[in-house]
């Protein structure tokens, strides 16, 4: 294993996927590729419903301080870490993220709403989980309770 991709938004669950994340990429001796998608916004829709992606320099001015926190554990741990911040469906630009750098593992968190929450509200970690194309580890967050 060379490469894992830790997605991140900057939520708890996403905390612990980036300790786990980072964990196994120093035991594997594997780079930690540190990923977060931003969501298009939704400023105008002037194109009938269109939404327009963000440009370059908002995705760096809306980077999550999160993100910088990953970086840092990832230096405190010896991991070689990168990171990126993409655009878009996050599902999607995760999958396709990975895809594009020919990772070996992707890492996400999961908030653990079940079956009937995640149908109603969707679930980025059940779609990463469905569309990608290589190994997926889904780290469900510590305070997730059975319902």
């Amino acid at each position: 294993m060379t490469t894992i991709v830790i997605a991140t938004d900057g939520s708890p669950e996403a905390h612990e996927a980036v300790e786990y994340g980072l964990e196994l990429a120093a035991q594997e001796h594997a780079d930690a590729v540190l990923l977060q998608v931003m969501t298009p916004l939704d400023w105008t829709r002037l194109d009938r419903g269109a939404v327009l992606r963000p440009v370059a320099d908002e995705i760096r001015l809306r980077r999550a301080p999160a993100l910088d926190a990953a970086a840092e554990r990832a230096v405190e741990r010896g991991v070689p870490a990168s990171t990126e911040v993409v655009a878009g469906n996050p599902a999607d630009e995760i999958v396709a993220y990975a895809d594009s750098i020919d990772a070996d593992l992707i890492v996400i968190g999961s908030r653990g709403r079940g079956a009937v929450a995640g149908a109603l509200l969707g679930s980025v970690s059940r779609d990463v989980l469905h569309e990608a194309r290589r190994p997926v580890v889904v780290v469900r967050s510590s305070s997730c309770t059975d319902a």
